[in-house]
């Protein structure tokens, strides 16, 4: 896919103080922004509202990936502090990695975490990637939950009191570096009244890594390269998909990484093959959907590769207007933010 569009031609002004710091409480409290493509028409809502847009039938797919506590603070011999933010697991033991600050991080290197826990420099990849090995003495992951934190945005400087906010309620497999955060609107009390409406949900699973959040630095916007990350398609998720799309039923993503989780998985025929691997699709204008019919989102930071993919489901000036009139309408942005559904 080849395109004339540069980084530029996604970016937008916004006001620091709509960045958003909390979570709204209750989840499903935030705000929404809903624009229906065919009739050009714009509604500002409650994200709870979405019971009164959606319809019996339609199916909306969501990521059940569960953040890691993946941000770790370690020393080397000199003293000196590093931090580390686990991005993907390799092996029981062995995870890419990005540290800080990058330049005294050397291969060969041992980072001590704290007398359970320490780790190896093995090697350098694209992006200043690390590949550590860790050496402790029993169960990784409980180790883990006592020494690591929550890898939030660097954008949101407030500490975050309870760490659940920064998980879905339908979260369940543990592996990323960040949370799918279009999931954070919903509460287990709003998924079931979208159920008894006859709403179907199904799960599909993408580890969310430095793929999803890292910077466009190209302008020519076609020579990014994606990182790759994992995904998982069942095939009861991918029979429960293609059977909506053969009813004519409408297929919704929550959130960007449900969306590429599935165009990733789907094929010219628009058939969704179930199974798993990893992708690093990048979608951006213009670019043809063979899954998706609908997609609710967050706000997300200009010249992202998040708000290209919206863009090249809404289209890119109706995708700038609608971020220009949430800056006018005060909505709140980015991972604690409001909602947007487009259909």
């Amino acid at each position: 896919m080849t395109t004339n569009l540069k980084k530029s031609d996604f970016f937008y002004d916004l006001p620091e103080e709509l960045i958003a710091q909390t979570p709204a409480t209750p989840r499903d409290s935030s705000r929404l922004l809903y624009y229906n493509r065919a009739g050009k028409e714009v509604r500002h809502l409650v994200f709870r509202d979405i019971v009164n847009i959606l319809q019996k039938g339609d199916l909306l797919v969501v990521n059940n990936t569960k953040v890691i506590p993946a941000r770790l603070a370690a020393f080397d011999d000199k003293g000196r502090e590093y931090e580390a933010l686990l991005l993907k697991r390799l092996s029981y033991d062995t995870w890419e990695t990005l540290l800080k600050p990058a330049k005294k991080a050397k291969i060969g290197s041992r980072l001590v975490v704290n007398e359970e826990l320490n780790f190896d420099i093995l090697s350098i990849g694209q992006n200043g990637v690390r590949v550590i090995k860790f050496n402790f003495n029993g169960v990784f992951e409980d180790i883990l939950s006592r020494v690591g934190s929550v890898p939030l945005p660097p954008y949101i400087t407030e500490k975050l009191e309870d760490k659940e906010r920064y998980q879905t309620v339908y979260a369940k497999t543990e592996g990323s570096s960040a949370a799918p955060t279009a999931g954070l609107h919903f509460t287990n009390e709003l998924i079931e009244t979208l159920k008894q409406k006859g709403v179907e949900f199904v799960e599909v699973l993408l580890h969310v890594g430095l793929g999803t959040f890292r910077p466009v630095k190209e302008e020519n916007i076609a020579n990014h390269v994606m990182h790759s990350e994992y995904y998982s398609v069942s095939p009861g998720a991918a029979e429960k998909i293609n059977a909506a799309k053969r009813d004519g039923r409408r297929v919704i993503a929550v959130g960007t990484t449900s969306v590429r989780t599935l165009e990733s998985v789907t094929d010219p025929g628009g058939v969704v093959q179930a199974g798993s691997g990893e992708t690093d699709i990048f979608i951006y204008p213009p670019y043809k959907f063979k899954a998706v019919d609908g997609i609710i989102t967050n706000f997300h930071l200009p010249e992202s590769t998040l708000i290209m993919l919206v863009s090249a489901f809404a289209g890119r000036e109706t995708t700038l207007g609608l971020y220009r009139m949430a800056v006018e309408e005060r909505y709140r942005f980015f991972s604690f933010g409001d909602a947007m559904l487009i259909l």
